[in-house]
């Protein structure tokens, strides 16, 4: 990080600190024990330096997007061409790195300059999110991707590394790919918003992160360990507000035993979310027997509160014809989806979204 993190340090609201530091110390005057007292003081250490991280980041986003502007209004002057070979990041790089220290690379400031031209409200910069998360997402190829993920990071709180991870899996694609245009755009404004059970879909579902080779004769129970030994990461592949219950959830229904592979709750839907897994096609079979699990659900283990339960079958690939016969008549809500084991080919995301905008 560069030196200028030791100067933005004094601009820091104290006050705000030194108020958190009076109260704490108000709850420490009832306070009997020493372990007691060196638990408080612990916590107070910990808030402290988040916000001091918060504040600093968001000054250092916040100066960037300004190094950003002059160096675009110096353009704009006539002073030199804005072209992306231009020798005025060479210079600067050289110069300011030599006045200033690290973290004047020429594709620092050539992210800087960007950062400016895609937000020219500084005011629609998220303070939650640090220049390692604006410098990984200002990669993104157009201002529709940038948007998605800038708001997506923010809304689920993504560390660097997951956003990486899902920019790499093309995330904005996927979802942007289920949508017509109008709703390609509504994405890229909000971010993705779960609003109905459809909006839990996403096709496909990347799960690069078991590291099962695509040719390795795979059973769904292996499928299903591995995806438990990778919780996290699957959590994360699924979206915001998914809450794992359980796996081989047993289901007693008319003296037989029946089992899902796995069952989850969404706090945002406020619904049970039932997932089976398919090594191979999904049929019509799968979809009668999810049908059944939905039920029972809907009369032994939904409560007040709770919607009607949804129900997501995970397979390798499908019959389009087959599944649209099998679900005709079916009221409960039963999605089908895609999976698949390695990352997404970019080149073939961006063409079809590309000619799905220019429809």
């Amino acid at each position: 990080m560069l030196s200028i993190t030791t100067t933005v340090i004094n601009f820091i609201s104290l006050p705000n600190i030194f108020t958190a530091l009076n109260q704490t110390l108000a709850v420490m005057d009832n306070v009997t024990t020493y372990p007691l007292l060196i638990e408080e003081i612990g916590l107070l250490l910990q808030q402290g330096r988040e916000k001091a991280a918060y504040s600093v980041n968001t000054i250092l986003v916040q100066t960037y997007w300004q190094i950003g502007k002059h160096i675009v209004t110096f353009e704009q002057k006539g002073n030199e061409k804005a072209e992306y070979g231009s020798q005025l990041f060479n210079r600067l790089s050289t110069d300011l790195t030599t006045a200033y220290g690290k973290g004047f690379s020429r594709s620092n400031l050539l992210y800087m300059r960007k950062i400016y031209l895609i937000f020219q409200n500084s005011e629609t910069l998220s303070h939650l999110l640090t220049w390692s998360h604006y410098f990984e997402i200002l990669k993104a190829e157009n201002e529709l991707e940038i948007m998605f993920y800038s708001k997506q990071a923010e809304k689920e709180r993504w560390s660097v590394r997951e956003l990486k991870r899902q920019m790499k899996s093309m995330l904005f694609h996927r979802l942007a790919l289920s949508k017509d245009k109008e709703g390609i755009l509504k994405l890229a404004g909000k971010g993705h918003e779960i609003q109905s059970p459809e909006d839990l879909i996403k096709d496909p579902f990347v799960l690069e992160f078991l590291q099962i080779p695509e040719s390795h004769q795979y059973l769904e129970t292996e499928l299903e360990q591995k995806i438990i030994e990778n919780l996290q990461h699957f959590l994360l592949e699924l979206g915001k507000g998914f809450a794992f219950i359980a796996r081989q959830y047993r289901m007693s229904i008319g003296g037989r035993h029946f089992h899902v592979d796995l069952l989850f709750y969404h706090r945002i839907l406020k619904c049970f979310v039932l997932i089976d897994l398919k090594r191979g096609e999904i049929d019509h079979q799968d979809i009668g027997q999810m049908n059944l699990y939905l039920n029972y659900f809907k009369k032994e283990e939904a409560t007040d509160g709770d919607n009607e339960p949804v129900g997501i079958l995970l397979g390798a690939y499908d019959n389009h014809i087959l599944v649209e016969y099998a679900t005709a008549s079916i009221t409960n809500q039963i999605l089908l989806s895609k999976y698949q084991l390695y990352l997404p080919d970019k080149t073939t995301l961006t063409n079809e979204l590309n000619k799905l905008l220019e429809e």
